[in-house]
């Protein structure tokens, strides 16, 4: 009797062994197959511009492996690989250089809305141009891809709130609120600071965002604008492609006195694939070869050639240090450490990047991720958390924060704008 009992609980520890229990792999593909990747940022519509200059109608966007040049790489998105990596949505992002002047901004930004407008259309069968929740939920169902597209940078309005609201109704559903400068009325993470974070006409220009159902975008943004942003936002915002500041201390990543906000907002942060915003060891090594360059067009003035000699010998004499998959699952780490499972989100910025980490070349990768997330004891919910039920619940806090602002008249400046 003794040797009977003693052979069932055998058993039974070894069904509940890790030997029985589901492999990671297969955690992160049921994940997956029940949650796909909604990805908070991606370039192909600046791809287009500067490869094709906009005219696509011999643009093969089923394969793009074939646009590898002399000097360009291959792009790293087309219809077969958003389908390896389990892509059911995708924020494609609108961006136009912030080093344009306004007025040439908004016209630029409207020509990048109408071609990817123009792509998605092309492929009815694959992708559906998204405005709302309900829409994404539609595209899943129909077994397409579902595509929302984002403005990069606040110059894209010309600080005009009547170009805010004229962009939504073509069908930008969020905002960053600055690139790489300030704007006139917010500050940047990567320029001198002006305003102090938002001036009165950015805090009034976030409110008209939730007032008609925009997304708040804080990545790009500098620190006290997003505190700024917070405190004035009735809607959850997002980070669409930024990382944790504490793991790599570059200005475009959330630190933790942000991250810590998070919570109480309701908002994401979508963690990037941008290399350098992920290894501290790839960050120092670009600020020490921007410093090499300077230093070499101080020494040479008016001798570009001799520039990029030493430029070469300096690249051959220090090899660029990679980063990899695991610091991408570190910086989903931390945020999870700091402001929870419910904060985190993808956002990838493939094609604005050129090159992403190793084991993350291109958007057919993100399984390998959610694979390493699993192994480090991520369980299916917060995997499908991460890939798009975070932002879907954002996206629906946003569209009800508009809802409840229905009484609430347009925002109004005077039409020179600004301040």
């Amino acid at each position: 009797m003794l040797r009977r009992f003693a052979t069932v609980c055998a058993i039974a520890a070894l069904m509940c062994s890790p030997l029985a229990a589901q492999t990671a792999e297969e955690t992160a593909r049921a994940a997956l197959e029940a949650a796909p990747v909604w990805d908070g940022h991606n370039d192909v519509p600046i791809q287009l511009r500067s490869r094709l200059a906009n005219e696509i109608g011999d643009f093969d966007f089923e394969h793009t492996e074939h646009t590898k040049t002399g000097d360009r790489n291959a792009m790293h998105t087309d219809l077969a690989r958003l389908r390896a990596g389990h892509v059911g949505a995708q924020w494609w992002s609108v961006y136009v250089p912030a080093s344009l002047d306004e007025p040439e901004a908004v016209q630029m930004t409207i020509e990048q809305i109408d071609v990817m407008k123009r792509l998605i259309a092309r492929y009815p069968d694959d992708m559906a141009l998204a405005l709302r929740a309900d829409d994404v939920e539609a595209a899943r169902e129909q077994g397409k891809i579902a595509g929302l597209l984002g403005m990069e940078g606040g110059h894209s309005i010309g600080s005009s709130l009547a170009v805010l609201r004229q962009m939504y109704d073509l069908g930008a559903r969020y905002m960053t609120l600055t690139h790489s400068k300030n704007t006139p009325w917010a500050d940047s993470a990567t320029d001198d600071p002006e305003h102090d974070g938002l001036t009165d006409f950015g805090k009034d220009l976030v409110r008209e965002m939730n007032r008609i159902g925009m997304v708040v975008d804080l990545s790009h943004v500098s620190e006290k604008t997003m505190m700024d942003a917070l405190d004035v936002s009735r809607a959850p915002v997002i980070f669409s492609h930024s990382s944790a500041r504490a793991i790599n201390g570059h200005a475009r990543n959330v630190p933790d006195a942000v991250l810590r906000r998070l919570p109480k907002n309701g908002g994401i942060i979508m963690v990037t694939a941008v290399p350098g915003f992920l290894s501290e060891e790839a960050r120092v090594w670009n600020a020490r070869r921007d410093a090499e360059e300077a230093r070499l067009k101080a020494l040479w003035q008016g001798q570009p050639e001799a520039v990029v000699s030493g430029m070469k010998a300096w690249d051959e004499a220090n090899p660029y240090p990679p980063a990899h998959i695991s610091d991408m699952a570190d910086h989903i780490d931390h945020v999870r450490k700091i402001a929870g499972i419910d904060a985190i989100g993808i956002g990838g910025d493939f094609d604005g990047i050129p090159a992403g980490p190793v084991g993350m070349e291109d958007v057919s990768t993100y399984p390998a991720l959610f694979i390493e997330l699993a192994r480090r004891g991520y369980s299916q919910d917060d995997l499908e958390k991460i890939s798009s039920r975070n932002m879907m619940r954002v996206m629906r806090g946003v569209e009800a924060a508009s809802a409840a602002m229905a009484d609430v008249p347009p925002y109004e400046y005077p039409a020179s704008g600004g301040e």
